[in-house]
């Protein structure tokens, strides 16, 4: 009896220490660190955590409007992430814990080229946020017709919880094939918009392995999948996607690339 109240009273003391040494003493010290050796090295294709560390990548491109990508992704199945406060915190671990359904629990904040997610979006597998879908999307443009806005958006599955390897933190451990995540996306928005042009032709980045912000290894072809779930009066060519992802839109398309006009469509495995 007295071994068991000295290990949880051990227990109790240790809690505040890992607390203060995951969620504030080692996020501090990686803000630091990326501030100081002036970025994260990671390419301009790879989202960031708030500490700097790089994250996942970006895999696939919405274009339409704000409602026009909210209402094809709820349609989909998806569900919009609550923001993260106290209460959807804590509502969000009980439900991991409890394991109770909490379809829009928050997911973590990552940026891009400075910004937060504009939006995020889920599905939860087995009936709580253990396990889920879900993208984070940042619009990337600014366009006379909102149809054609471009969403840059980074999709992974989140198959378990662990630690952070670099903070310690309580973190979503994700599937190493993030590119499955890109397919099962689009297959979703194509299934209930069969008629939605589909790219899947760009390649943002060589084929390879990565590590994200949790310290997983992920693999990916590189390429970046471009939905149009909108109505654009005039469709964005692929020169703008391109110039989207360095954070500028050119008023006029480079000299050497094309102008076809459309994306072709292509099949995806649903």
């Amino acid at each position: 009896m007295r071994f068991l109240l000295r290990t949880l009273a051990a227990a109790l003391l240790l809690l505040p220490a890992y607390a203060l040494f995951a969620y504030v003493v080692m996020p501090v010290s990686w803000l630091g660190y990326h501030r100081f050796a002036g970025g994260s090295g990671a390419p301009a294709c790879v989202t960031r955590t708030l500490e700097g560390i790089a994250a996942d990548p970006l895999n696939v491109a919405l274009v339409g409007s704000r409602e026009d990508i909210a209402a094809a992704l709820e349609k989909a199945g998806w569900s919009p992430a609550d923001r993260i406060t106290l209460r959807s915190g804590l509502r969000d671990a009980t439900s991991v814990l409890f394991h109770r359904p909490y379809v829009s629990a928050p997911v973590s904040t990552h940026v891009l080229r400075g910004r937060p997610q504009d939006l995020a979006f889920e599905q939860i597998v087995g009936g709580s946020p253990r396990r889920r879908h879900h993208v984070r999307l940042w619009r990337a443009n600014d366009p006379k017709d909102p149809h054609a806005t471009v969403w840059l958006g980074a999709a992974t599955y989140d198959r378990d919880l662990g630690f952070s390897r670099y903070t310690g933190e309580v973190v979503h451990r994700i599937e190493t094939r993030v590119d499955t995540e890109r397919d099962k996306l689009v297959a979703d928005l194509v299934r209930e918009r069969p008629g939605a042009g589909v790219d899947c032709t760009l390649r943002v980045r060589e084929a390879g392995r990565g590590v994200n912000g949790g310290g997983d290894v992920y693999e990916t072809d590189g390429r970046l999948c471009t939905t149009f779930v909108g109505a654009p009066a005039s469709v964005p060519e692929p020169f703008e996607i391109e110039a989207a992802l360095k954070g500028a839109l050119p008023s006029a398309p480079p000299a050497q690339s094309p102008s076809s006009g459309a994306f072709p469509r292509i099949s995806v495995k649903s």
